[in-house]
C-alpha cells in the first residue's frame, strides 16, 4: 500500500475525558424537515396538534429520504420555512415543549428476523450518517448481495478533525452498543468480518474495544494513523483493507460498508428501545466557550441555548462541526440537527489575505486523492468545465488539506467546493 497524503493537525481533544452530560429541555425546538442528504419530508401534524417524544412528524415516499420525529412532547405552534447554511430552504414545524417528555405510542421495538425487517426498521428509525454527511442508513444497508456482495464492515471511529470527541465519548461510555450494533448487523446482513476503525490518538478507547471483542474474532480493532483525514470514507477503507474506491463508485462495489460509530451504536438501542433519532450528543468547545463539554440536546434545540449551557461568550465565530469541514453559523437561533457532532466558538474571525501562487506543490502533497488543488484553482477561474472533469474535481471530499498548507493562503478548498456545482450544473 502506497503511504495516504494528508495533513498532522493539533488534536485540542479538550473534552475526551468528559463524561456526557444533558442539557437541560428548551421551551421550544424547531424541527427541520431536511436533516439528511435526500428529500425534503413533509409535515405529518397540524400547528395547534398536540404531539409526543418519539412521534412521526414528517415523512417522504422519495427513495432517497428518513423520517423526522419530535424531540419533546408538547404543541405545534407553527410551520415556517427555514433557510438552510447552503442557501436552500426547507419547511420547519416549531414545537412548545409542556415539559413532561410523554413518550409516544408509536415507541416500540422493532420486530427485526431479516435483512429486509432490518433495513424497514433502520428507516423507521429515522438514522442517518451521523458522522456529517447524513446519507440515509437504511439505503446503505439496503444492497444487492448477489450484484454487491460485502466482506467487510467497517466501523468509523477515527473522528480525525480537531476539538470534537462526540463518536470518542460513544465509544467509551456505550462500547457495547457499538459491538452489539456491528453483531446485529453482520448476522443480518451476512457480512463475514467487522473493522472497527479507531485512531491511535484514542488508546483508551482502542484498549477497552480490544478487550471487549477478544472473544469474537470476526470483529478486528484496527488503530489508524493520527493522520487527517483519516476519517473520510475513501481515505479509510483503503487504510483498514487497502481497497481503493474508483471515482462514481460506491463503497459497496469494494465489497464494504462504512458505519459511524455513533450510527451503528444508535441502530442497536433502536432494536432494543424502539426510540428514534431524537437527540445528539454534541462537542461544544472553541475559545470563546468556557464551560467545554459533551451534551446529549434535543434535535431542535437552538444553538444560543447550547452555547448558553456552555457559557460561550464575546464570539465572533461559529461552526457547526470540526474547524477543517464545519459550517459556519449565521444565526444562532438555527436548530440543532441530526447530523451535528460539534458546535464551536471562537473569539476571532480574521481571514488571511491570499496572495500569488508560489508553486510550491503543498497542495498536492497534502492532498489524499492526489488531486492537483492548484490545476484546478486555475480551471476554476477561467470556468473551464472541460479542464475540471479532467482534473477529476468531483473526487474533491472538501477536507480543506490543501487550504490549511497553502502558504500564500488561496481559497483552494472553497473554489473546489464552486467548481463541483458548477460542474454538476
Amino acid at each position: 500500500m502506497k503511504r495516504l497524503n494528508g495533513i498532522h493537525l493539533r488534536h485540542l481533544k479538550n473534552t475526551q475525558d468528559m463524561k456526557t452530560v444533558k442539557l437541560p429541555l428548551p421551551d421550544r425546538v424547531t424541527i427541520l424537515m431536511s436533516q439528511n442528504m435526500g428529500a425534503e419530508c413533509s409535515p405529518l401534524v397540524a400547528i395547534g396538534e398536540k404531539v409526543t417524544v418519539g412521534q412521526k412528524i414528517g415523512d417522504s415516499s422519495a427513495f432517497m429520504s428518513a423520517p423526522v420525529h419530535s424531540s419533546v412532547s408538547g404543541t405545534v405552534v407553527a410551520i415556517k420555512e427555514h433557510l438552510l447554511a447552503n442557501g436552500g430552504t426547507c419547511q420547519a414545524l416549531v414545537i412548545e415543549a409542556d415539559g413532561k417528555q410523554t413518550v409516544s405510542a408509536e415507541v416500540v421495538p422493532p420486530v427485526i428476523n431479516d435483512k429486509e425487517s432490518l433495513v424497514a426498521a433502520v428507516r423507521q428509525s429515522g438514522a442517518c450518517g451521523l458522522g456529517g454527511a447524513g446519507f440515509p442508513t437504511h439505503i446503505k444497508l439496503n444492497f444487492d448481495e448477489k450484484t454487491t456482495p460485502i466482506d467487510t464492515l467497517i466501523i468509523n471511529g477515527a473522528e480525525c478533525e480537531p476539538y470534537i470527541t462526540a463518536d470518542y465519548r460513544e465509544l467509551m461510555e456505550n462500547p457495547a452498543d457499538v459491538i452489539g450494533g456491528a453483531r446485529m448487523l453482520m448476522n443480518f446482513l451476512k457480512i463475514p468480518k467487522t473493522k472497527i476503525c479507531i485512531e491511535s490518538n484514542k488508546p483508551a478507547a482502542i484498549e477497552k474495544l480490544k478487550k471487549m471483542t477478544s472473544s469474537i474474532p470476526e470483529i478486528e480493532i484496527v488503530p489508524l494513523p493520527s493522520k487527517y483525514p483519516q476519517g473520510a470514507e475513501k481515505v479509510i477503507i483503503y487504510s483498514a483493507t487497502g481497497r481503493i474506491v474508483k471515482e462514481g463508485e460506491l463503497p459497496s462495489a469494494q465489497g464494504v460498508i462504512v458505519m459511524n460509530v455513533s450510527t451503528t451504536a444508535f441502530i442497536f438501542r433502536y432494536s432494543k428501545t424502539g426510540m428514534p433519532l431524537v437527540s445528539k450528543r454534541l462537542t461544544v468547545d472553541g475559545d470563546a466557550v468556557k464551560k467545554p463539554c459533551s451534551v446529549e440536546v434535543p434535535i431542535g434545540t437552538p444553538i444560543s441555548e447550547v452555547l448558553s449551557f456552555a457559557k460561550a461568550q464575546d464570539y465572533e465565530k461559529i461552526l457547526a462541526g470540526g474547524p477543517m469541514m464545519g459550517l459556519c453559523i449565521y444565526d444562532t437561533s438555527a436548530p440543532i440537527v441530526k447530523t451535528n457532532n460539534a458546535i464551536l466558538a471562537f473569539k476571532k474571525a480574521k481571514l488571511p489575505s491570499s496572495t500569488a501562487c508560489i508553486r510550491c506543490g503543498r497542495c498536492i502533497k497534502a492532498c489524499p486523492l492526489d488531486l492537483m488543488p492548484e490545476a484546478l484553482e486555475k480551471a476554476f477561474d477561467r470556468r473551464d468545465l472541460a479542464a475540471l472533469k479532467e482534473l477529476k474535481v468531483q473526487l474533491c471530499m472538501n477536507c480543506g488539506c490543501c487550504t490549511y498548507v497553502c502558504p500564500a493562503k488561496r481559497p483552494l478548498a472553497e473554489k473546489n467546493q464552486l467548481a463541483k456545482l458548477e460542474v454538476r450544473n
